[in-house]
């Protein structure tokens, strides 16, 4: 038989007895062959010899009882457990409140048990320090080297680094502004006299406490700031631009985690994502290469050469479709660049500009090729052409005169005009076009 620990203090935590349902209280059985679920009796449904099910009163069982010691012999299990929930729900150093709540130990027994037993316990200080140099031991030759900042700067007052690194003076390692910086003002009114009562007493001792938790918030915070380095704000930066794009938004995304991790493990981890994104990229440079049946890098020179003059050359075309795209007269625009061309060759201009009076009528525009035709019908395709208006262009002044139209119920040739900024006689020929076809309709 062995005695085990019990769930908590409190009976309604405890499962109930599988014979008559009531809270257990302990000791109390637990059947050693029967379960999952485990199959508890009550001692009185025990000497009875339960059965239930599967469950036979010869099977092997198990007394469930906390009533032995642990650490001191004055102490049983269930008493500590007692202790460490009181201490959880009144606060470390509300004695008094903790030994109400246990209602078996005064306050002084309380206080030296748990001081004793956990706080300074050796054994436990001795277990701490073993995981902690473990864990540095496990870190130590792969963790990333880590300089902590220098002697910061010493600016001026009111200096643009002096507000850059938020107003610290580097001589006092303190702010000009603290963190809660009116943390003091609660303390201004307090005085301890010797006719205090005991609530006023503890009341102003409670505030003293509060300041205490505030000002080591404030330190937490000043540490956090010292051991990664942030008072240097450019440096910071520069540090952080040397990084791809998107190991930048990784930092970035990061750095709210900084104050929970050291700065050792959050550079490292920094630090491993960007040899990981490297990698990736070569990769995926190599992979590239395969694809192309490359075999050398001497070839993957020439591909490497001739793949940046074909981007290049892409985007030559994409500038000059975009600009033919947007441009309403794309034969005024095909005529200004060859004159251009003229001119930065040093020869005269061979093309005249051609002036808006007398000017001859220009042949029906070329769509193919042009970005949004496949999205035009026949009649579409066929104003496009004799306006010499690129589709995309087309697209986008139509969607603007039928949402008009929706919102006033009806659209006028002057409100069409005024809405798409082109030359008149375009603005006049695909207004009669969405009119004559149904897509708009007069006001």
């Amino acid at each position: 038989m062995d005695r085990l620990g019990s769930f908590s203090n409190d009976p309604s935590d405890k499962p109930p007895c599988r014979g008559c349902s009531s809270y257990l209280m302990e000791p109390y059985i637990k059947c050693a062959e029967c379960g999952p679920p485990p199959f508890f009796l009550c001692l009185q449904c025990f000497t009875r010899g339960f059965e239930y099910k599967k469950h036979q009163s010869d099977h092997t069982y198990e007394i469930m009882t906390s009533d032995f010691p642990v650490l001191d012999p004055s102490w049983t299990a269930q008493e500590e457990m007692a202790l460490l929930e009181a201490v959880m729900d009144c606060g470390f150093g509300n004695w008094q409140d903790v030994a109400n709540q246990m209602c078996t130990k005064t306050k002084e027994e309380c206080e030296k048990h748990y001081m004793k037993h956990f706080i300074n316990n050796p054994l436990f200080a001795s277990t701490l320090l073993n995981l902690k140099q473990a864990e540095e031991a496990k870190t130590a030759d792969t963790a990333i080297p880590f300089q902590s900042t220098d002697d910061p700067p010493r600016p001026t007052f009111d200096s643009l680094l002096s507000r850059d690194m938020a107003g610290y003076m580097p001589a006092r390692a303190d702010f000009i502004e603290e963190f809660d910086n009116y943390a003091e003002w609660d303390l201004r009114d307090i005085d301890f006299v010797e006719d205090d009562s005991d609530i006023l007493h503890a009341l102003k001792m409670a505030v003293v406490d509060i300041y205490h938790s505030r000002l080591k918030e404030r330190q937490r915070r000043k540490k956090i700031i010292r051991d990664h380095g942030l008072i240097n704000l450019r440096k910071f930066q520069l540090m952080e631009r040397r990084y791809p794009k998107e190991v930048q938004d990784l930092y970035e995304t990061m750095r709210r985690f900084a104050r929970i991790v050291g700065p050792v493990e959050h550079d490292k981890f920094i630090e491993s994502h960007a040899l990981e994104f490297e990698l990736r990229r070569e990769i995926k440079r190599l992979q590239e290469y395969r694809t192309a049946g490359i075999t050398n890098f001497c070839s993957a020179r020439t591909y490497d050469h001739l793949k940046k003059t074909r981007e290049e050359e892409r985007l030559k075309r994409t500038m000059l479709s975009e600009v033919l795209q947007y441009i309403q007269d794309s034969s005024a625009c095909q005529q200004w660049l060859r004159r251009q061309a003229d001119i930065d060759s040093g020869l005269s201009p061979s093309v005249p500009m051609a002036s808006n009076s007398g000017r001859r009528s220009a042949p029906p525009l070329n769509l193919t090729g042009l970005p949004g035709t496949e999205k035009l019908n026949e009649k579409e395709k066929e104003l496009c052409q004799m306006v010499r208006l690129v589709p995309g262009a087309y697209l986008e002044y139509k969607s603007a005169l039928l949402n008009e139209c929706n919102k006033q119920g009806g659209l006028r040739l002057a409100q069409a005009r005024a809405l798409i900024k082109i030359d008149v006689n375009k603005t006049r020929k695909i207004y009669d076009f969405l009119i004559r076809e149904g897509y708009i309709t007069k006001a």
